[in-house]
């Protein structure tokens, strides 16, 4: 009542016209504070487990499927973060290849992983992939858990919540694995041989990978980890974004004959800084949303390990470019803070904010010299993913085994990994990580190749070298991002540069 009062006199201040334009406001505002309601429940009766044993079971479920949506919808807004930071890194005439990629991306997604996708991933199968539940039609009785669930499911009873909260939750994770390789193969790759990918890796490589860690798959018994995917997601992006950068070859111009890398700028650093801060905002769905429970200790937790380790990320990929080219780059701060996210990804839920911190240090370092080597390799990545999602997934997932606690302080027993290296001088589990990361790397490479190689068998998967100088908007789509800008300085630039070039071999 206090609230309505409140709005009312602020009402009565303002103009009719204004009243009837601020009712919306009111509305949202009112929405905002059932939220907060929700969430202050939530905070005051599920401190831990022993503790929310008092609240109503289907109190529980309502609480955690309103969790596990909200954290789904914050990472499903990462598709307008990876769409606003590639467009930006890339040149004005790709701009509605790049944006038309990023949006159809996730309805390929949605459609491979519905049909065939999340059965192979979490249905009853074997330890190398599930052989249950396609199409979502297999038996089910979530949210029961436990000894309680019966269906084909097994790899997720232990989530209390629907069947369909747990399939949009793993979507949006999946649709994230598909948009990595979008920003690696940019401005010059055909339309049509990235839709044709995505379905395949969606539908068939991630969820396969998927399952020998999250599924119940061999890696799983291992004992291997990774909370919330700097294996499953990212590196599977990166190795799949690798190999399709490398058998596509650099763009026109990237490479000149002596072997210097000569600098393609992107058009617009405005939208890929707001890119970022979208997808930093959207990793606090990603990480701590992987708990698909409303447990409020975890999820601040790890909403606090996930900050730190992108802050620092981001400062020390500031002041090691700031060292290293002699200004700080701001594509390097932004991969910074990226890399902070995604190294800390596996490791969020199973460290201390000291060890976050160490791991956005050394990830804020790696991505500076990353992204040089791929350089040096002759790989034109005209984002930096390969060195965001696929170096940094890859040491986010062995940091895994030098900095877990150990059960006992954020986990219980069977709950996490068992003590890093570094706080018990054992290998054993670092070992496991590293059996990971080069099983799910040689699969994903395996995987990729051959299918990149039998697009371009048959229906090629690079542009001309004409439609790319003229520009993928025109070339793929017929239309332009900004209608009325002739790039044709850009255009004639180009011309100049390749005839200057020797060697080239394209026309």
């Amino acid at each position: 009542m206090k609230l309505r009062s409140v709005l009312r006199r602020g009402l009565r201040l303002q103009h009719p016209l204004t009243q009837i334009l601020y009712l919306p406001t009111r509305r949202t505002l009112l929405t905002f504070a059932v939220m907060i309601g929700v969430l202050s429940a939530t905070a005051a009766l599920g401190q831990d487990t022993a503790a929310s044993a008092g609240i109503p079971e289907k109190v529980q479920v309502v609480l955690n499927t309103l969790w596990v949506i909200f954290a789904g919808v914050l990472v499903f807004f990462m598709n307008a973060g990876f769409a606003m930071l590639e467009t930006g890194f890339c040149r004005a005439k790709n701009a509605v290849n790049l944006l038309s990629k990023n949006l159809i991306v996730f309805a390929l997604s949605s459609i491979s992983y519905w049909a065939i996708g999340f059965a192979l991933m979490f249905g009853d199968g074997n330890g190398v992939l599930g052989t249950s539940g396609f199409f979502l039609l297999g038996a089910d009785n979530s949210p029961a858990t436990g000894t309680a669930y019966q269906g084909v499911y097994d790899a997720l009873s232990w989530a209390a919540v629907p069947l369909s909260a747990k399939f949009f939750f793993q979507l949006v994770f999946a649709g994230t694995a598909a948009t990595i390789v979008s920003g690696a193969v940019a401005e010059r790759i055909k339309f049509y041989a990235f839709f044709i990918f995505s379905l395949l890796l969606v539908g068939i490589s991630y969820p396969i990978t998927g399952h020998w860690i999250w599924g119940g798959g061999w890696l799983q018994q291992l004992g291997m980890w990774d909370f919330a995917g700097s294996t499953v997601v990212h590196s599977v992006g990166g190795w799949a974004a690798l190999m399709g950068a490398a058998l596509l070859g650099p763009r026109l111009g990237r490479f000149l004959p002596d072997g210097s890398a000569a600098a393609i700028p992107g058009h617009n650093f405005a939208i890929a800084t707001l890119g970022c801060l979208i997808l930093w905002l959207g990793w606090f769905g990603f990480n701590p949303g992987s708990t698909m429970a409303a447990d409020p200790g975890a999820i601040a937790h790890i909403v606090v390990t996930t900050n730190m380790s992108a802050a620092f990320g981001g400062v020390t990929a500031t002041i090691v470019s700031s060292r290293y080219f002699g200004k700080p780059d701001l594509s390097m701060i932004i991969n910074g803070i990226l890399a902070g996210l995604v190294a800390i990804t596996a490791p969020c839920a199973f460290v201390s904010i000291g060890s976050a911190v160490l791991i956005g240090i050394v990830a804020g370092t790696l991505i500076v010299f990353s992204v040089v080597m791929i350089d040096r390799l002759k790989i034109d990545d005209p984002v930096g993913a390969i060195s965001v999602h696929l170096v940094n997934g890859i040491w986010g997932t062995l940091a895994v085994g030098l900095f877990a606690d150990g059960p006992g302080r954020f986990y219980e027993a069977g709950e996490g990994p068992l003590k890093g290296l570094l706080w018990s001088g054992d290998f054993t589990q670092l070992g496991r990580q590293l059996v990971g990361v080069l099983a799910v790397g040689g699969f994903t490479v395996a995987f990729s190749t051959a299918v990149w190689l039998l697009l371009n068998a048959t229906i090629g998967i690079r542009v001309s070298g004409a439609e790319e100088i003229e520009g993928l908007d025109i070339g793929e789509h017929g239309m332009e991002a900004y209608a009325g800008f002739l790039f044709r300085e850009e255009v004639k630039g180009f011309v100049d540069l390749l005839k200057r070039m020797s060697g080239s071999g394209r026309s």
